[in-house]
């Protein structure tokens, strides 16, 4: 018996890391203000530590977009894998070559291209979803600010994100 209705719970699962940050930043203040020694010290920690959390936390809270959409997405040691109502496959994430965002397909989806193998859409909302911000993110080079505004954005189009080696001329930018 749960006393908090679902949909509190998902929004506050939503906002977890976000939460995390400002009770780690008000206990640290509280410390770091009203105690001396050690715990003034853990206090300042606490207060660095909630920071780093929650621009972290404010970038996963960007990137969800909810859930509910087609298909279900596993990241399992390096491997992601988008299981679909339609289609499906399996990327390795260190083999990946070029990350694109396609906003002309409802809803939009994020297309992993590796050598050799046709690429991988995935939509921005399919069931577990959140994974694919940390493979992401490990992405070489990826500016993540970038991906996130990039995701907000509406219209027909597709974007290149990230790209291993560019196919494009070294004067062109991408954006």
């Amino acid at each position: 018996m749960s006393f908090i209705r679902p949909e509190a719970r998902a929004t506050l699962w939503r906002w977890r890391e976000l939460i995390v940050a400002v009770l780690m930043l008000l206990i640290g203040l509280k410390w770091a203000y009203t105690s001396y020694g050690f715990t003034a010290v853990t206090g300042w920690a606490l207060i660095l530590v909630g920071l780093v959390l929650a621009v972290i936390g404010a970038q996963r809270l960007r990137f969800r977009l909810g859930a509910g959409g087609p298909g279900i997405v596993q990241v399992d040691e390096g491997q992601i894998a988008y299981f679909g109502p339609l289609t499906g496959g399996a990327v390795a994430a260190s083999e990946i070559e070029r990350l694109r965002l396609d906003h002309t397909s409802k809803p939009p989806h994020w297309v992993l291209e590796q050598p050799g193998q046709a690429p991988l859409a995935i939509p921005v909302n399919a069931e577990g979803h959140e994974a694919l911000f940390d493979v992401f993110a490990a992405l070489p080079g990826l500016k993540t600010e970038r991906m996130l505004t990039e995701l907000r954005k509406v219209g027909a189009h597709l974007v290149v994100i990230w790209e291993r080696s560019p196919s494009r001329p070294s004067n062109q930018r991408l954006h």
